[in-house]
């Protein structure tokens, strides 16, 4: 199962605010993640983990479909590292 932004949303609203309040607080946290990110700074929230932006080069590739070769534009990416603290809980080490 895939937890969703609505399923965030109740979950932030059984610590006693409302719906609307818990929406809002979603929204301006997951606001304040984005606008980093475009800003090329990286996140990083203790005990989780670590958002990353980094610069890929423009670089050859292939379409799968027809094998054709085309030119892969530069562009960033974000990846994600998990903090030591969530892969031992995820491992049962915790």
């Amino acid at each position: 199962m895939t937890l969703t932004k609505a399923d965030l949303i109740e979950a932030v609203s059984l610590t006693g605010c409302t719906k609307k309040e818990s929406e809002q607080r979603v929204e301006v946290l997951l606001e304040i993640i984005k606008k980093s990110l475009e800003n090329g700074e990286d996140v990083l929230v203790s005990g989780f983990g670590k958002f990353c932006v980094r610069n890929k080069k423009e670089r050859k590739g292939r379409n799968p479909a027809t094998g054709a070769d085309l030119l892969l534009s530069r562009r960033r990416v974000i990846t994600f590292r998990c903090s030591s603290v969530l892969r031992d809980r995820m491992n049962g080490k915790a």
